[in-house]
């Protein structure tokens, strides 16, 4: 076969051609105008199925003609009798009254064909958590690959600052590992807290290049990207006020609450004469997973009735405990933040909302408002799609309330926000750098 030995991968024949060839690794990467890390990873076998531009390329610079140049593209094309089958991280616990929500998104990647989708929702909210099982459940179910990548708002390098919608990958060969890690197998991509670091030119070359993959994204926000379908993450249910005891011990965040203190103390038996106040807690913390996980922490040393009475006094006295499962962070940071983020409309209409501890109607709060019907309920949505604003289950149609620690924040003097963290995020290229990795 014109001198060259039996190999098993498409790696090994190219490192025997660059050799026979005499060319170094990046002398061959300067020929092809590739990155020498393109080169070593094909070599390396972390390419499996690398594009026909790029093996193109690399064949010119190796000078490959006739029965050769077949023998190397064919080789290219061949998919790797083993492939890597990658798992997401392992979670660090089980999820609680999120089923329904696991299984839609898990149906919507693998069944239905969505390519882009963004869960939005307020920090604490369980974005991530949720994205982690509908990742699990991926990769069990359908045998895909997950590629998990935590993107994260600390800084790069030196002077990069957040990625534009129309950034680019930061060059052909760092587009080609990440393309090449992909290739045309079905994998899931989470890209989770991709707040505004995410380009458009990124992902619109990898679904070109690689025509299975689906990603996942958590944000604050949707990102308004092309083909985005976005999914709002509404905290838990909590128990109506007027609930039996008994029943309101069954919605989703009475059993994520309790799940918690059990934790902490096996075999906890639940005081008939706490359900109340339970509920309560549940519905004075809105059903965010964060917030009664840390309640949770602190029942070591005070009663429902009594930590409940402290949060009353001072909303945001709720640290996260010396020990925790989920993100350690700040409720009022995440408050402040998504309220930073809001346009003057949108602030002023939440601010309007929030006067009253009521649910609202859609004709009441527009009569309330003063604005049109069409320019209210656009902004409602807005807040919906924020996390600020849930929906109150109602046989009367559709009702919305502001949430209590929302409106704790909308109670306090304009300019008490805190002041905004340091701008930065993964540019284009350092996301690609990321995925490649």
């Amino acid at each position: 076969m014109d001198g060259v030995p039996a190999v098993s991968s498409f790696g090994e024949l190219l490192k025997f051609q660059r050799e026979r060839a005499g060319l170094t690794q990046q002398c061959l990467a300067d020929h092809a105008s590739l990155s020498v890390r393109a080169v070593r990873d094909m070599e390396a076998g972390r390419v499996q199925r690398p594009r026909q531009e790029t093996v193109r390329l690399v064949a010119d610079a190796l000078g490959l003609r006739g029965r050769t140049r077949s023998v190397f593209e064919a080789a290219a094309r061949r998919r790797a009798h083993v492939e890597e089958t990658v798992a997401p991280p392992a979670p660090r616990g089980a999820i609680i009254g999120r089923e329904a929500e696991a299984e839609t998104l898990t149906q919507a990647l693998t069944a239905h064909g969505d390519r882009l989708l963004s869960l939005v929702g307020l920090g604490g909210v369980g974005k991530s958590r949720l994205a982690l099982d509908v990742a699990w459940r991926v990769h069990q179910s359908a045998g895909w690959p997950v590629r998990w990548v935590a993107c994260g708002r600390e800084a790069t390098a030196a002077g990069a600052g957040p990625a534009s919608r129309t950034g680019t990958p930061g060059g052909p060969g760092r587009f080609d590992s990440l393309a090449g890690l992909i290739g045309d197998r079905p994998t899931l991509l989470v890209l989770d807290g991709a707040d505004a670091t995410v380009g458009s030119a990124v992902l619109d070359d990898l679904f070109r290049h690689c025509p299975e993959v689906r990603v996942l994204i958590t944000s604050r926000t949707p990102l308004g990207l092309d083909g985005e379908q976005v999914v709002p993450l509404a905290p838990l249910s909590v128990p109506g006020p007027g609930t039996d005891p008994a029943d309101a011990m069954e919605s989703a965040a009475a059993r994520l609450l309790l799940a918690h203190m059990r934790r902490l103390r096996p075999g906890l038996a639940l005081d008939p004469a706490d359900r109340p106040e339970i509920a309560e807690l549940c519905r004075y913390l809105d059903g965010l997973p964060r917030a009664l996980e840390y309640a949770a922490g602190w029942t070591l040393l005070e009663s429902p009735a009594s930590l409940l009475a402290r949060l009353a006094a001072t909303p945001f006295s709720l640290p996260a405990p010396p020990v925790t499962l989920c993100e350690r962070g700040d409720l009022r940071h995440a408050l402040d933040e998504a309220h930073r983020l809001l346009t003057e409309r949108q602030r002023e209409l939440l601010v309007l909302l929030a006067v009253s501890a009521r649910d609202w109607s859609v004709d009441e709060a527009v009569a309330s408002s003063g604005h049109s019907a069409p320019e209210f309920l656009q902004t409602v949505h807005e807040l919906l799609l924020r996390g600020l604003v849930r929906l109150v289950p109602s046989r009367d149609g559709a009702r919305f309330a502001v949430l209590n620690l929302s409106r704790a924040v909308c109670r306090e003097p304009a300019g008490a926000l805190a002041p905004a963290p340091a701008a930065g995020g993964h540019t284009a290229r350092a996301l690609v750098e990321a995925l490649a990795s």
